[in-house]
């Protein structure tokens, strides 16, 4: 069991947990995920360490409600446990001295290019990031990359906050910029955003990684749930990535295997709500029988 220290909405659905897993915050690096479950009968699901702290033993996840699982977890409250972590896994970040590095963030990606941020900024680069959200309340992180970064541009899709567009928009004004020097772009964030950005990129014969996000079981390689097609080759994101070159990435085959459980998924977020109103209904009536 790993006990829940502290969990609060960063967003809408957006929830912030931190939790005790001391072997996992002793290893943990840039670009490395978690595989947890949430009670025994749960599935298990993949998300990337936000932070960590080694000292305390403990990890930080950012999770976003998308199904019944990620509910589940959500409504974990401080004292509470998860049941099962597993990790770190994956192969973490690599990290050098680009010169200039822009970290973008879609979403809940951008707790992906936080411990990204600090770790290239620790190796010497001037690092940028470029964050986005449907409008002001969905820009997570902000405050907090601008520890690490030159300059933090958040973007919204209704111009309430920051740039008025999405990332690529302003990334392609950074990329038009003669007096900037970009050497490389790393990005996490919802598959359709990852390809337009690497598009963004390509005539700029710019080094783009993305960090990928597909359907995970056992994490170690051994189910091929996560298997993605890279320069023509098969690669299991679990144990080759999860951060790939974006220019050789079939963003295509790996948007139609996103899609793969979504009946099941569909039909688990359904018999979770008719549970939660059950219990709703058990309670009104007992307290009608009580009064």
């Amino acid at each position: 069991m790993f006990k829940i220290v502290s969990a609060e909405w960063l967003a809408p659905k957006v929830r912030r947990i931190v939790a005790e897993a001391p072997r996992v915050a002793a290893h943990h690096q840039p670009g490395h995920f978690i595989i947890l479950r949430v009670r025994d009968e749960g599935e298990r699901i993949p998300l990337t360490i936000a932070d960590s702290d080694a000292e305390k033993g403990t990890i930080t996840l950012v999770v976003q409600v998308v199904g019944a699982t990620t509910e589940l977890l959500c409504e974990l409250e401080p004292g509470q446990a998860i049941q099962n972590i597993a990790g770190p896994m994956g192969k973490p970040t690599e990290i050098e001295d680009f010169g200039e590095a822009v970290l973008v963030g879609g979403g809940v990606g951008t707790a992906v290019i936080y411990p990204q941020a600090e770790a290239l900024k620790k190796a010497g680069n001037k690092v940028f990031a470029v964050i986005g959200g449907r409008s002001k309340e969905y820009v997570i992180f902000e405050e907090e990359l601008q520890a690490y970064c030159e300059e933090v541009f958040p973007c919204t899709d209704d111009g309430s906050h920051g740039y008025n567009g999405f990332v690529t928009g302003k990334l392609g004004e950074m990329l038009e910029d003669k007096s900037r020097k970009i050497g490389a772009v790393l990005m996490a964030g919802p598959v359709p955003m990852m390809r337009a950005v690497a598009e963004v990129t390509r005539p700029y014969n710019v080094p783009t990684i993305a960090s990928l996000n597909p359907i995970m079981v056992d994490g170690t390689g051994m189910c091929g749930g996560c298997r993605v097609t890279v320069g023509g080759e098969m690669k299991f994101a679990c144990v080759d990535g999860p951060e790939f070159d974006a220019h050789k990435v079939d963003f295509k085959e790996l948007t139609d295997r996103l899609a793969t459980y979504k009946e099941q998924e569909i039909f688990a977020w359904e018999r979770l709500q008719k549970g939660h109103q059950c219990k709703l209904d058990q309670q009104e009536a007992a307290c009608r029988a009580s009064s």
